[in-house]
């Protein structure tokens, strides 16, 4: 269970205070496929942050597993984001010259987790995803925008989160790709029991998930 409890991000710009993320509450159970929709600046981006530990809150709690990871050290955040969170981006974020394979063990090998292991859940989590044996072997320039983010899906489950954040990740996906990734991972949220939460600009597309989330000038509204 992830609970957002009265979370609020305030920036300083001079003289003001513009709060990115403004006095957020929900709750989402495990093994959910939740959407946050909004305008560009509504503080979509900066709340994915805040759950994805890469910043912390001025106010407020997000608590997963009964652990508020807003009061963690910088040392335990570390651990939490290895073994809690899965990272999708829109830009993919493979490493350039490894391979898809290589790629998807890469999280698993900082976890410490032995070779062998390594790459027997790498082949099998790439073939959840829909690659092919020979397609896993090469790196991400010999592979489409579909199959980047494929591979990225692969990684972001590597070391088997509690959570998965995905950053638009339509969106260098024409349409028909972008319903596949989309459908792949309400898939994954079922069979993996993975909570995940995708940042969209594609309403059409976020009206499928379980449930939708918007965001405007930094306050939550109209969830269902």
């Amino acid at each position: 269970m992830l609970e957002v409890k009265h979370v609020s991000r305030i920036f300083k710009s001079g003289d003001f205070k513009v709060a990115a993320v403004n006095d957020v509450t929900f709750k989402v159970p495990d093994g959910q496929f939740v959407s946050i929709v909004g305008r560009s600046g509504s503080g979509k981006t900066t709340l994915l942050s805040l759950l994805g530990a890469l910043d912390k809150p001025n106010e407020g709690s997000i608590t997963i597993d009964n652990e508020d990871i807003a009061r963690l050290n910088d040392h335990n955040l570390i651990k939490y984001r290895c073994q809690k969170i899965g990272f999708v981006f829109q830009s993919y974020n493979l490493v350039p010259n490894l391979t898809a394979i290589e790629n998807v063990t890469l999280p698993m090998e900082f976890a410490g987790l032995p070779a062998n292991v390594r790459k027997a859940r790498a082949k099998e989590l790439l073939t959840q995803v829909g690659l092919q044996l020979h397609e896993m072997e090469r790196k991400p320039g010999r592979l489409s925008g579909g199959q980047q983010q494929r591979v990225a899906i692969a990684r972001a489950l590597a070391n088997k989160p509690k959570l998965i954040l995905a950053d638009e990740p339509t969106g260098n996906l024409d349409s028909e790709t972008g319903k596949v990734i989309f459908d792949l991972l309400h898939d994954l949220a079922k069979t993996e029991h993975t909570t995940i939460i995708v940042v969209t600009h594609d309403v059409e597309i976020a009206g499928k998930t379980d449930r939708q989330f918007r965001l405007k000038d930094g306050k939550l509204e109209g969830k269902e």
